[in-house]
Parts: C-alpha cells; structure tokens; sequence
C-alpha cells in the first residue's frame, strides 16, 4: 500500500533500540492516545521504547503494522526463539511478561506446524460460528439465557441501583459460554471458570491457577478421546487427531486471551452506547454490530500485539531493525495514524472494516465471528432489559487495568435502571406423573454455586 498525502517527519535514525523511554507509564494508562502522539512526533512510525526494563521497536504507523501482520516477505516470525536477546540470556529469568511467551501453542508457532493448528482450529470453531449450524443457534440462546441470569442477579437488589458492569456482566458472560464450549461437567466447570478468572487477572495466584488449568485442560481432552461430545475439545480432536494431550491443553489455555477480549469489547461497546444518545438510538434500528465494529477501531480491546522479530536486517517506518530484535504492533496507534484516520468518513452511517482491531495475515484471529455474536447479544440484551444505564463516573475518569496488551476496563461503575418486564401469561403446569417427573431448574441457571455466590457478593447496596 502507498501513503496518500505528507510523510510524517523522520528524525534522525537511532542505532539501536536502547536507551529508550519507558512505555508503561501513568500517562501512558490514563491517555495512550496522547503518548501515542507524542511519540510519533518524536520519532516517526517506529519509535524505541523500554518495555518494563527490555528494548523494544514500538511500530505505531498503520502501513508498517499491516506489512509485518501480513508478513508478505517473510522476513517476521513470531516464534520466540528468534529473539536474539532472549537466546544470548539477556532477558531476566523474573522478567514480568516472560510467562506470556513461554506458552508454546499455535499463537507462537510458524510454518506447516502453526497451519495444522489453524486448520484445526477452523473446523473446531466452525459448528459455534456457522449460524446455520444447530451448535451455533444453540450457543446465542445459552449466551442470551446467561445475560438474562447476570442481570437477574443485580435486579435482586430492587430495579434502580448501582453495579460494576465489568466484574458483573461482561467478564462472567464470556466465561460461562466458555464453560459451555468446553463441555466441562457443571461443577468442574465452574472451577475452571473461577481459575480463568483469576490466570486473566494475573494475580497472586496466577501461576498455580495456570497449572490447575492445564492439568484441567489435560484431563478434559483425555476424557473427550475417550468419549467425544458436541463440544470444542471434541472437534479439535476430530480435526487433528494426531494432537497430544499435552498440546491439546495448551491450544485451550489461548481461549483466556480471547474471552478477555471480547469482555473488554463489551465494555467499550457499553461506553459507547452509554456516552452517545446517537448511537442508543441506533440499536433499535439493529445497528449494533455496525456499533461494535465503530468501538474496535476506535478503542481496540488489543491495543497493542505480541512481539515479532526481525528474520533479517530489515527497513521498517525509515528505521533499521537489526536481525533478533523485537517489535511490538500497536493496533490502537495504527488506527490512530494520521494517514489512515485522516482517509476515513467519521460521519458514514458504515464505517471501515481496513481496521486491524482482529490482526491480519497469518495469524489473525479465527474466533472473529463468535467474539462478535457474543458481543452483540450482550450488548442487545443489556439495553433490552435496562431502561437506563448512565456511567457513574464521567467516560475520561473510567478506571483502564495497566497492561501492555489489553485496553481493558478495570471496572465500569454505572447507574442502572430496569425496564418494566412485560406482562405475561404463564402456562399451567401439567400434573407430574411417574413418566414425567416434576421440571427442575437447568442446570445452568444461576444456583447457589461458587460462581454465583461470588457475584451476588458483588452487587452493591442501594
């Protein structure tokens, strides 16, 4: 792709990606924007960044992010062991994100061994994204059923009120459709999701929660070569079924990544909506996933991407990156660049899919339609069910969790409150026989389980 209009002005190349200027910093959680600007008035497309005490190339220009992800040369690999620093030892051993690159799955690997995976992945994925596939119609009535039961559980303090939508909504959502993909019995299950829960929040216990899943994950795809089922285990195994155990977990442990992802989509698509009358107006006229697909290139959840390494000495954004080195991807600066932002009609009732808010190229992401579906029941449901939500705090005082991948809200205080549920006419219930005994309540509706009791624990005092 050529750039249309003026180059951005290009200092003086450095030799190297050291000394530079921390990344992570408060201004850089309170507004990356601004630093985002800041730092391509500096340097360019491409500026030199310490990434928690490790150099890095930080590539903010919209062209050079898109010719990396599609790798058209291939001269850029993901595959940690082409980072020169960390081979040589370089990297500390106590390095905060060295974890997030030891995972060796299909995110990290190349070549015939990542396709394999991908394929599999495609055609596991296929039967929960393919709309015309009975497990996807199920799939949007269990998500639907799940945002019906998170808003019952706050309407048990009265139909006005005060909740955190990200710790009470859009974070449990993805989870428990995850458990249902999975194929988990109920109480296993649950375990499972309590473990992702606390492996996403990286917290005290995030290495033993890391292992607990794996062995969980490890013990799930046994059972389902054992005893496949309609579940994403099952499939995975049909797909490639020369896939270890041990492989089989480690693809699963990516289905975090995802689920953080698509709460943190809900959540900006929930500030949107909230902050823009146009746009609350809007969904009743079915516009929502023209709404989500607005707030993935406005605010994309995945900020910035996983390293890539230079295969060879390579020009890039008027810099030279030296074979070894590590770049990191900022979709959300990408967006940002004047010769992309600058192209596009902010006032079109549609607006750009040339967006990288799902990657590009070879590694982009497959669950793009089931991120989306999930998103935008959601999102329907939340507004369906609540007559008013309004952000406790004004939308620039919104609390963002620190990270160097995710823009992610750390909680979304709003005010709240209930539609007026319809009149209905309940059915009555036929007499129990022997053959049909009396209906209980599904197994996965809200119950007095550890999950549930966690999130009732949550609900806030009127």
């Amino acid at each position: 792709m050529t750039p249309q209009g003026p180059q951005p002005h290009q200092p003086p190349e450095p030799t190297a990606p050291a000394p530079a200027e921390p990344l992570l910093t408060r201004d850089y959680d309170a507004n990356p924007a601004q630093v985002h600007a800041r730092l391509r008035d500096t340097y360019g497309a491409v500026a030199p960044v310490d990434l928690l005490g490790v150099p890095v190339w930080f590539v903010m220009g919209y062209e050079e992010v898109l010719r990396v992800l599609q790798n058209a040369g291939g001269v850029w690999s993901k595959h940690p062991d082409r980072w020169k620093a960390h081979a040589e030892g370089r990297i500390p051993a106590d390095w905060p994100l060295l974890p997030v690159f030891q995972v060796n799955n299909s995110t990290f690997q190349e070549g015939a061994a990542q396709q394999q995976l991908r394929n599999a992945w495609t055609s596991a994925l296929a039967p929960f994204q393919d709309h015309g596939h009975p497990q996807a119609q199920q799939l949007e009535q269990a998500v639907a059923r799940h945002a019906d039961d998170l808003i019952a559980v706050l309407a048990e303090g009265g139909t006005t009120g005060q909740a955190d939508l990200a710790a009470q909504y859009a974070r449990p959502l993805p989870l428990m459709v995850a458990d249902r993909m999975l194929g988990f019995t109920a109480g296993r299950g649950e375990d499972v999701v309590m473990d992702i829960w606390r492996l996403i929040d990286a917290g005290a216990d995030e290495a033993t929660a890391l292992e607990r899943l794996h062995a969980a994950m490890t013990e799930l795809g046994a059972a389902k070569r054992e005893h496949p089922g309609d579940d994403l285990p099952s499939y995975l195994i049909a797909a490639k079924p020369d896939i270890t155990l041990d492989e089989l977990a480690r693809e699963l442990l990516m289905l975090p990544g995802l689920l953080d992802f698509t709460a943190s989509l809900v959540c900006n698509v929930v500030v949107e909506v909230a902050t823009n009358p146009d746009v609350r107006e809007s969904l009743s006229t079915g516009a929502i996933d023209e709404t989500i697909n607005r707030v993935a290139l406005l605010n994309p959840p995945m900020a910035n991407l996983t390293f890539r390494y230079a295969l060879t000495e390579v020009k890039l954004g008027g810099r030279t990156i030296a074979a070894g080195d590590p770049v990191m991807l900022s979709v959300a600066a990408a967006h940002q660049d004047p010769r992309f932002a600058g192209a596009i009609d902010w006032n079109a009732i549609r607006t750009t899919r040339a967006h990288l808010a799902w990657g590009a190229g070879p590694h982009n992401c497959l669950g793009r339609l089931l991120a989306t579906r999930i998103t935008a029941i959601a999102v329907h449901r939340l507004f369906k069910r609540m007559s008013k939500v309004k952000l406790a705090l004004p939308a620039d005082q919104l609390p963002w969790r620190p990270s160097p991948f995710m823009r992610a809200l750390r909680s979304l205080p709003i005010q709240y409150e209930l539609a007026p549920a319809p009149p209905t006419t309940a059915p009555t219930p036929a007499p129990p026989t022997p053959e049909a005994p009396p209906p209980t309540e599904p197994a996965d509706r809200p119950s007095r389980s550890p999950l549930w009791t966690f999130l009732r624990g949550l609900r806030r005092p009127r």
